[in-house]
């Protein structure tokens, strides 16, 4: 069977998204600006564009923003690591077992809906105020996402594939990694991004809790200081760091992994 390609976009279409997307931004640049000059709030409440922009030169020269998001990145990948590989392996286990499936995985969901905040003091109680204690918030805020997203990938996958790979002689392992993987995978990686949301709000929000290096410690002092241009500069840096990773990591491996599996939808 052919896979079906999706045609390259045309350079003219490439130009006028460029242009879309360059428009909106400077659209709300435009908004923000205009609400700065109605003064409907004092400068100590409602930044400017021009004082968030010095806010964000004046961390970057003096490096306390780099150090920042080097201390936040790597707390980020330990707990975000950890969360993927043990949500995956309890979702296998929730697909492979019944009993399972009908205890811990209606806990599972039960505890989805707690906010990771609702982890922090337990953290606090178990670990102190140590890393470990953030790790702790960032694993539990991601990994019950990746386990559902992870059981939900691999039970919807259509029951003909299964039939199919066991027809052609598919047993076991080779069942599971070369038919029910590769079909369960969009599912898998959308729990992936997921849960790495889960997990950097987690960060964020126990490193505000507690004295320590990290972007959430930037966005305290800046609200201690009472510097609403660091505050909005450190939460510009926040979400320009989510925007990264989608852009430059999940959309390149998921892109990826549709070329390599034909996954790709036709136009």
């Amino acid at each position: 069977m052919r896979r079906l390609k999706k045609p390259l976009p045309s350079g003219r279409a490439v130009v006028t998204r460029v242009f879309t997307q360059v428009g909106f931004y400077v659209a709300l640049l435009a908004i923000w600006q205009a609400l700065v000059l109605a003064k409907i709030w004092p400068p100590y409440l409602f930044p400017t564009p021009v004082g968030v922009w010095e806010s964000l030169q004046t961390g970057f020269a003096d490096h306390s923003f780099w150090i920042a998001i080097a201390v936040s990145m790597e707390r980020m990948a330990i707990g975000y690591a950890i969360s993927a590989f043990l949500g995956t392996i309890l979702g296998l286990l929730l697909v492979a077992s019944r009993f399972l499936e009908d205890t811990l995985g209606r806990l599972i969901v039960s505890l989805q809906s707690l906010p990771s905040l609702c982890w922090l003091p337990l953290a606090i109680l178990w670990f102190g105020l140590t890393e470990r204690a953030i790790l702790f918030v960032v694993v539990m805020g991601s990994m019950l996402s990746v386990t559902i997203s992870t059981e939900s990938g691999l039970r919807n996958v259509p029951p003909i594939y299964s039939m199919a790979g066991r027809n052609l002689g598919a047993r076991a392992a080779r069942l599971f990694f070369y038919v029910l993987l590769p079909a369960s995978l969009p599912h898998l990686l959308s729990g992936l991004k997921q849960g790495w949301a889960f997990a950097w709000r987690s960060l964020i929000a126990g490193e505000m809790i507690f004295v320590t290096l990290g972007l959430g410690q930037l966005l305290m002092m800046g609200r201690d200081l009472n510097d609403i241009n660091e505050v909005v500069a450190v939460m510009l840096l926040i979400v320009a760091i989510g925007f990264l990773t989608d852009a430059f990591f999940f959309r390149i491996l998921e892109q990826s992994i549709q070329r390599k599996w034909g996954l790709t939808p036709a136009s």
